[in-house]
């Protein structure tokens, strides 16, 4: 970590160009010398292998006494998500691909209106192990699932990072596509229940060395219909000719040796591959401009549309190293500008070691707020939009800055009680157990977060007052966000390293109302993905994104839902993905309103639940 007297030295002659802003000179400085930050390529090492700013949290303060009425319970067992997700040992970790983890997807694989689960896994570096595979598990509809990844087709065994869901042929069923320590695979769905390996046949095998694909989303960068597909790397690892634990003074932390890296190793460039229509993708990388990027250890990306005006950009959480925005030019390439616009570093100038990405619209100004998740001893930090793309560090005023103790991974906005007022949830894990022997205030097992928003620009961290699902602690990374039993609630899946995941159901109390807005492209891509919807409700407008990646590598539940609190129903505008905007008046609370571009409201149904709701 570079120190700001550093940077100031470093930069020095800038400072004389007229009066700026602190967060002014940040965005001048760093986008001019950030090459100067790095030596060979590869970013000056901190002690550590990691990037952290050792701060300490803020006070609390008293508790807002404002009422949070859900709650949450870790259903997994008993709705049949019993197997654990392998990676790497328990009680040691030798190599960083064995600490980073994977996500998990919320999708509706079959059509039938019940989101499914698709959980990814890793291995283990002595060779397989039983039981080690990605696993697909159908919606029974009644509150349990089913094993199904032997009849699907999915089974594999490897180091999978992250997966994205979009249906790239257009054919009406949803796609998968997951990241790999090694080749990445792209699983074309038949309709009937299965998958085939498309790899190969839509250009996607990689040549030469192995690469570690880490996040990646579908996407329609150029607007023609056709789903493209951005991958980022996150370092170039050879297992064979590794630093040992302790060997370089990136191969510790806080004085105990451990796994080297990220910081020591060498950062890697991001991938973007055009869809040509013909179920093949060319790599366009280079001539996109995505390429020539400064590399960076890149983790979980987003593509949604930042600056409001049509075109999907690309945000990615850079681990210890600057984060990225790329910003669509309209003619098929990308300008880099996470620096210029905000979102790179954390307010003070510093890098920081991003992982997971929450967007949502905090504060209700009709805008994609931005959150991103990073390492212990810092703050996750809150970037709000002002709606053209240019953001503010609002972390500690937005009540971010209480929790510094935890390594954080998964996030996403939700509005868990439909209030109206989208909440926030972090889940957590450390990643040296070697540490946690001698420093238990680095526990590998921690709590879940939710953070409450208060609707007056703050947020109040609840643990225990969420539910046992939210104070059990796990050593967590991907999570998704979906209604799986349909009772109007939003519920959490969470990835544990090597134990099964949790199933957080949403028991609400109340009665407030909803709204779930399903869309389906014509001109635009049949997923839709790359539309931004506004609920207005009650003098309140709220954005929210259709994206095939966010949180920690992972996938929510494509229906959008909005709390929309005391409101019978909500007036809806829709800026496709093609660029065509339609406003549809009236959609009713307490239902699913499935919207096709150009021809309206398609269906409107109530939902029905499995449960009764919590009286």
């Amino acid at each position: 970590m570079r120190s700001l007297m550093a940077i100031d030295v470093l930069l020095f002659p800038l400072k004389g160009r007229g009066k700026l802003t602190r967060r002014q000179f940040f965005r001048q400085a760093l986008g001019v010398s950030f090459a100067s930050l790095t030596v060979g390529g590869i970013p000056s090492a901190a002690q550590d292998g990691s990037s952290s700013r050792n701060l300490k949290p803020l006070s609390k303060g008293k508790p807002s006494g404002v009422p949070f009425e859900a709650r949450f319970t870790d259903v997994a067992l008993q709705a049949g998500l019993t197997q654990p997700v392998i990676y790497g040992e328990t009680d040691k970790k030798s190599v960083i691909v064995e600490t980073v983890g994977c996500g998990a997807a919320f999708l509706d694989y079959d059509n039938d209106g019940w989101l499914d689960i698709f959980v990814l896994s890793g291995t283990r570096l002595e060779g397989p192990v039983s039981g080690a595979t990605n696993r697909l598990y159908k919606n029974n509809r009644d509150g349990t699932f089913k094993d199904v990844t032997v009849e699907a087709g999915l089974v594999r065994t490897g180091w999978a990072s992250s997966v994205t869901v979009g249906d790239y042929n257009n054919d009406g069923f949803e796609d998968i596509f997951v990241t790999y320590f090694g080749q990445n695979v792209l699983y074309r769905n038949n309709g009937d229940g299965t998958f085939t390996d498309a790899t190969m046949g839509a250009g996607l095998m990689h040549q030469g060395k192995p690469r570690w694909g880490a996040g990646c989303t579908f996407l329609d960068y150029d607007r023609d219909g056709h789903l493209d597909l951005f991958i980022t790397n996150y370092v170039d690892l050879d297992l064979e000719d590794h630093p040992k634990a302790g060997q370089e003074s990136t191969c510790s932390f806080k004085g105990v040796p451990v796994h080297c890296g990220p910081r020591g190793l060498r950062p890697t460039t991001n991938l973007l591959y055009r869809n040509q229509g013909n179920g093949i993708f060319r790599d366009v990388s280079q001539e996109s401009g995505i390429s020539s990027a400064t590399a960076t250890y890149g983790m979980t990306a987003v593509a949604a549309d930042f600056d409001g005006d049509g075109w999907t950009d690309i945000y990615v959480a850079s681990d210890s190293t600057p984060s990225l925005l790329f910003i669509n030019q309209h003619n098929g390439t990308f300008k880099e500008q996470g620096i210029e616009r905000g979102v790179a570093l954390s307010d003070d100038g510093v890098e920081q070691a991003g992982m997971g990405v929450g967007v949502g619209d905090s504060n209700l100004r009709g805008t994609l707020d931005i959150f991103k998740t990073n390492f212990s001893d810092d703050t996750d930090a809150l970037y709000r939009n002002d709606g053209m793309g240019n953001f503010t560090d609002a972390t500690i005023g937005a009540g971010f800055g209480v929790e510094t103790r935890y390594v954080s991974w998964g996030t996403g906005f939700a509005d868990f009680d439909n209030d109206g007022w989208p909440d926030l949830f972090v889940a957590a894990g450390a990643v040296y157990p070697e540490v946690e022997r001698k420093f238990p205030q680095y526990p590998m097992k921690c709590p879940r977060l939710i953070f409450h928003n208060l609707q007056n620009g703050k947020f109040e961290e609840l643990i225990d007052e969420a539910g046992p699902g939210i104070a059990a602690t796990h050593c967590s990374r991907g999570c998704a966000f979906g209604d799986f039993d349909n009772d109007g609630d939003v519920d959490i899946l969470v990835i544990n390293l090597n134990e099964p995941p949790s199933l957080l159901r949403n028991d609400l109390k109340g009665q407030r109302n909803w709204i779930k807005v399903f869309l389906v492209g014509t001109k635009s891509n049949r997923s839709a993905i790359g539309s931004r919807v506004i609920a207005h409700y009650g003098g309140k407008s709220q954005a929210q994104a259709v994206m095939a990646q966010s949180s920690f590598y992972s996938v929510n539940d494509r229906r959008l839902h909005f709390g929309i609190g005391e409101n019978a129903s909500a007036d809806v505008e829709i800026h496709w993905a093609s660029g065509l905007k339609e406003k549809i008046p009236g959609v009713a609370g307490g239902h699913l309103t499935v919207i096709k571009e150009g021809q309206g409201i398609l269906k409107s149904e109530p939902m029905g639940a499995t449960r009764k709701r919590t009286p």
